[in-house]
């Protein structure tokens, strides 16, 4: 199963608790913006988007609850790790991202932060909550599917 991937593209961290719990719409591309201190500790790969949302202040989308860990030889210049970022992303894409948050009621889950060309990248998802029956099935099938493929595999 060797997938293809980007060669241009290091992927440092995923949101696999994303795809449980939301239903995704629609997926996009943005820049982030970072202090030195931060750009220092995501190439040491000490970041987490578990727990991350974004949300519209301003005009502008913000990202926040995402966790970058201080980095140790920054001294007095050092950030503070829950901090919120400013993401970056047209004027266009802004816009309809705050309509779809404000009439239809999604929310902007990261789901994977990567470098692209030398550069700090985050894809977000505009996605719906599932519901807990929902959740229950999704599991249901994943582990239907894994005694499948056992089943076969002991059968051929």
């Amino acid at each position: 199963m060797n997938k293809k991937t980007n060669p241009g593209l290091k992927i440092i961290c995923l949101n696999r608790k994303a795809s449980f719990n939301y239903f995704f719409e629609d997926l996009l591309e943005a820049g982030i913006v970072l202090k030195g201190s931060e750009i220092k500790s995501i190439r040491d790969g000490k970041v987490n988007i578990a727990e991350a949302y974004a949300v519209e202040k301003k005009g502008e989308i913000v990202l926040i609850n995402s966790h970058i860990s201080p980095y140790k030889q920054a001294s007095y210049s050092n950030h503070y790790p829950t901090d919120e970022r400013k993401l970056l992303l047209n004027k266009r894409e802004i816009n309809k991202l705050i309509g779809k948050m404000k009439r239809d009621g999604f929310t902007i889950v990261p789901t994977k932060m990567y470098f692209k060309k030398g550069k700090a990248k985050i894809e977000l998802a505009v996605a719906k909550g599932k519901k807990q029956y929902d959740k229950r099935a999704t599991k249901k099938n994943r582990d239907w599917n894994r005694e499948k493929s056992r089943y076969i595999r002991r059968s051929s």
